[in-house]
């Protein structure tokens, strides 16, 4: 599985930008995808993931209420609304050859290149 995000940027805080990730190789639909993000100084975190169709999705509760996490095909989206200056990082997209939805960094196996976030206040 091949995994490109894109859709990062500069918004200020109260903005919204939308993260894509299209994936490629694999059956796609067979995987959990999910969205972490890593600030400077700091390790990467869980922010979303999505099951194979769609219907069970799970969140950071530093993001629930303003991220959504959806997929299409062979996209995966992360519709960030609300945004706060701590949101800003390198986002990433991952997935994970499984049923279960995982917030663990190191069950991921296959990650995009990341897409960066900056959040002006």
């Amino acid at each position: 599985v091949q995994l490109q995000a894109s859709g990062g940027g500069l918004v200020q805080a109260g903005g919204s930008l939308r993260l894509s990730c299209a994936a490629s190789g694999r059956t796609f639909s067979s995987y959990i995808m999910g969205w972490f993000r890593q600030a400077p100084g700091k390790e990467r975190e869980f922010v979303a993931a999505i099951n194979y169709s769609g219907a069970s999705t799970r969140y950071a509760d530093s993001v629930k209420d303003r991220f959504t996490i959806s997929r299409d095909k062979n996209t995966v989206y992360l519709q960030m609304n609300s945004l706060k200056p701590e949101d800003a990082a390198v986002y990433y997209c991952a997935a994970r050859m499984s049923a279960i939805i995982s917030t663990r960094v190191y069950e991921y196996r296959y990650w995009g290149q990341g897409t960066l976030v900056t959040v002006s206040s």
